[in-house]
């Protein structure tokens, strides 16, 4: 019996329904009833709009950085429109949110989709490129979120002690760490370390070393345009840095409209919203923070809930609220995975 040939469009499709099962398996592990669940998108009313629309400017921010990291890597004319782009970011996005590796489970899929229009190896070290931004602004934005906290510490805003001051610096040392890796892997590549590691893991050193005698040229070069980004085009790698450091920014919002949803605004005005809007911002990077690090998890079920709950109860404010804000940030996720297996079918 002949073995079924994986084309690009079986790959399509199998990406697909994965996104279509997220979905569904989502819709069936919320934390509460379909009533509960029901009432808590009646309170969220005409707010889920902003809520669920903020993700058009994050997801456009998030494609002008892969532009960017684009443009840099290939050195000459854009051979992909920012449309397609924004298409695949979205869609990328999706299939990350629906399966359990950590939040890559999109990069296969920019790869094969992004290698229709440049040779696969730059689509490959494209995408891993913007990986590494996507996580490098990450560190970013929790490493100035720590001082963001501790200017709110000064105005007497926010609390501070020993337990929490021993919880930033841990978090500083974890960042710092961090940041020489990532400048390690740009100066040097990234690919050649990773199959290092695979190499060690037990049952994987044989598989390793075939795919390196078959690869070891693309490898080598592929690593050589990480480099190239890092070394010779400093504005374009810092440009995508900002545009995603600043993603995250706009991300908050929809916290922030949440909040607001519940008449808690710092005693209203400008200083109250902005005092609203940087305790959102401490909210996400906590999240996130807490998702990331256990991001095996698919959908990372019960984890953003959780660090929800406890990022808001951190800041003195109701666990009820945590639980609220949790579940309307999961079915923003289920619209945003329907938008992109939605796109994923659309064609150019």
């Amino acid at each position: 019996m002949r073995a079924m040939k994986w084309t690009k469009q079986r790959l399509n499709n199998l990406f697909f329904f994965l996104g279509v099962a997220a979905c569904v398996v989502m819709l069936f592990t919320f934390d509460v009833s379909f009533v509960e669940l029901w009432d808590h998108l009646c309170h969220a009313g005409y707010w889920l709009i902003p809520i669920v629309g903020v993700w058009i400017i994050v997801y456009g921010l998030n494609a002008f950085a892969w532009k960017a990291i684009i443009e840099g890597n290939i050195q000459g004319k854009m051979p992909v429109s920012f449309w397609r782009l924004y298409r695949l970011t979205i869609t990328g996005y999706a299939l990350n949110y629906a399966t359990p590796v950590g939040g890559l489970g999109g990069e296969p899929y920019r790869i094969m989709e992004l290698s229709k229009d440049i040779d696969k190896q730059h689509a490959t070290s494209s995408v891993i490129l913007y990986a590494m931004m996507h996580f490098f602004a990450h560190f970013w934005f929790w490493f100035i979120s720590i001082f963001i906290y501790l200017a709110l510490v000064i105005v007497g805003d926010l609390p501070i002690n020993v337990t929490i001051g021993t919880t930033l610096g841990i978090i500083v040392v974890f960042c710092l760490f961090f940041f020489y890796l990532f400048s390690k892997g740009y100066r040097n590549g990234l690919v050649k370390y990773v199959l290092g590691v695979v190499a060690n893991i037990p049952g994987l050193k044989k598989w390793t070393l075939r795919f390196w005698a078959r690869h070891s040229e693309a490898i080598e070069n592929i690593d050589k345009q990480i480099a190239a980004l890092y070394g010779q085009d400093t504005r374009a790698f810092y440009r995508s840095l900002v545009l995603e450091y600043f993603s995250r920014v706009v991300q908050s919002s929809e916290v922030m409209f949440m909040l607001l949803l519940f008449g808690i605004d710092c005693g209203g005005g400008w200083d109250g919203l902005t005092l609203t809007f940087l305790h959102s911002i401490l909210i996400v990077a906590f999240t996130t923070l807490f998702a990331n690090l256990i991001g095996f998890l698919p959908m990372q079920l019960g984890v953003q809930e959780g660090g929800f709950v406890l990022s808001i109860a951190a800041l003195g404010l109701s666990a009820a609220l945590g639980i609220f804000v949790s579940i309307i940030c999961r079915v923003r996720e289920i619209i945003w995975i329907a938008i992109g297996m939605a796109l994923m079918k659309l064609k150019d």
